[in-house]
């Protein structure tokens, strides 16, 4: 996994766990992505360097505007893409699976196609 992609799983952790919760702390993302927490601490830190979370000094994870702008679009991928997969017949883990590898790398240009053309069924 690259740096960006790695960026890309964590913004899209604290924005998933952020709808579910008023706060989210490293620990809570260590258990939902399965990482141990250092490796959490040094990914948060990347993301603070970049301008994309903030950590409270009660240890929450806050994303900032542009944070939970990438972190909307990266999600929005995630979903549409694992729509498109279950409406082809793909069952939901492999299709969430497969999704959450290839969102990273999709260009946008084929991504607004698939979802243009996923809007037509909707």
């Amino acid at each position: 996994m690259d740096n960006r992609e790695s960026a890309e799983m964590y913004l899209e952790t604290i924005y998933v766990l952020s709808q579910k919760s008023d706060s989210v702390r490293k620990i809570d993302v260590s258990k939902h992505m399965g990482y141990a927490k250092p490796s959490v601490t040094r990914g948060i830190s990347l993301l603070e360097k970049r301008g994309l979370v903030t950590v409270d000094t009660n240890g929450n994870i806050i994303l900032t505007k542009q944070g939970e702008q990438e972190a909307q679009h990266i999600y929005e991928r995630h979903t549409v893409l694992s729509k498109m997969f279950m409406n082809l017949g793909v069952d939901e883990k492999t299709a969430t699976d497969d999704a959450c590898r290839i969102e990273h790398y999709i260009s946008d240009t084929t991504f607004n196609a698939i979802k243009k053309h996923m809007n037509k069924y909707q």
